[in-house]
């Protein structure tokens, strides 16, 4: 059998076959679509017929796209794609979303890009119903460029705020009382703060113009935190050294030099995520310094390495996986409605803090 696509650069269409197995449309398409309805006899001889004409089968995405649904989460941030295989809390933010699609059968489409044109076309090309939004660096522009596309979205709020957008967050506020207060009842005064993002691009040392300033409220919620508990105990938080980080080894580390070149070093720091705190660990260790014996060490987030590191790392849990699968059930349950969820988190003590040194 000839091909019809022989000096006619048209594709094969699923009306040619119909026409030339001599079926109607309806039954070709059910051929592919539902096979279980069509005779043995008309099922093979519609595939020997597609076969020798060079077609496929039908556009997966077209049959989608005319259902209204793909069935399908888009997951975006304006880091590199690694970011979801490298960051800890990503991993296991990951691990609920994937929970929650594979219960009901949906696909996942990571989205990420090195630069702003290319996050664009990217948000405007995803095959999604919906997107998470991992709003740490950029949220605003992922919030921007998700509301061109008119789908749902959802914001995990790791730093922005928006109260005319669905969200799901923590009580910042709350985590960061939760580890001053562990940290000055352990006797512990002198202090230094690990810190995200309070503004993009941009690290070292911040001011307290700044900490009001900032973008991402995450932060600035959680600085509050630790220094309304403080000042309880009666520590002069202007003097606490608060160091803002892309929450990496690279500026994480230049913190940690900048903080131990002044004059009295820190007995404590409050890291606001585990990756930075299990980075302060190791740089602590290598320059001779006991944790918890010198320094005692809190991170905040409550991801499984934590408590594999050396030594287990006292944390701020979130319930990180519990957010994921929320986060996929507003997409994959969207009504119209903007929802915002708070939820709660606790302290896990470890090895990794103890009594100030007299």
């Amino acid at each position: 059998m000839a091909s019809l696509t022989e000096g006619n650069t048209r594709p094969v269409r699923l009306a040619d076959i119909a026409k030339a197995a001599g079926v109607s449309h309806g039954t070709a398409s059910n051929v592919f679509s539902r096979p279980e309805i069509v005779r043995q006899e008309v099922r093979e001889r519609v595939k020997a017929v597609a076969e020798a004409m060079g077609y496929a089968g039908p556009d997966p995405k077209g049959r989608l796209l005319r259902a209204g649904k793909v069935n399908a989460i888009g997951v975006a941030t304006t880091e590199p794609l690694s970011y979801f295989f490298d960051d800890p809390f990503a991993r296991v933010m990951m691990s609920g979303i994937s929970e929650a699609c594979d219960a009901t059968g949906a696909g996942i489409a990571l989205v990420s890009a090195g630069n702003q044109e290319k996050l664009a076309w990217n948000i405007q090309s995803a095959l999604v119903d919906g997107f998470i939004l991992f709003c740490i660096e950029g949220g605003s522009r992922l919030v921007e460029l998700t509301r061109e596309r008119k789908l749902p979205f959802v914001a995990l709020e790791l730093g922005f705020h928006d109260e005319t957008i669905s969200a799901i967050g923590v009580d910042n506020v709350a985590g960061g009382r939760l580890a001053a207060r562990h940290l000055a009842e352990l006797g512990h005064r002198r202090f230094a703060v690990l810190s995200l993002t309070l503004g993009e691009d941009r690290t070292g040392f911040v001011t307290p113009e700044e900490v009001r300033s900032a973008i991402y409220t995450g932060t600035r919620d959680r600085l509050a935190g630790y220094f309304e508990e403080l000042s309880r105990f009666g520590v002069d938080t202007t003097k606490i050294p608060v160091f803002e980080t892309e929450n990496e080894a690279a500026s994480t580390r230049a913190g940690l030099e900048a903080i131990f070149a002044g004059g009295e070093p820190p007995t404590a720091i409050l890291a606001m995520s585990d990756r930075m705190a299990m980075i302060a660990i190791e740089w602590l260790t290598a320059r001779g310094l006991a944790v918890p014996g010198d320094v005692s060490v809190i991170g905040f987030d409550g991801v499984p390495d934590a408590a594999l590191c050396d030594p287990p790392l006292t944390t701020i849990a979130q319930p990180i996986t519990e957010i994921g699968r929320r986060a996929a059930h507003m997409i994959l349950d969207f009504d119209g409605a903007v929802r915002r969820e708070t939820l709660g988190v606790e302290l896990l003590v470890r090895a990794s803090t103890g009594p100030a040194k007299a």
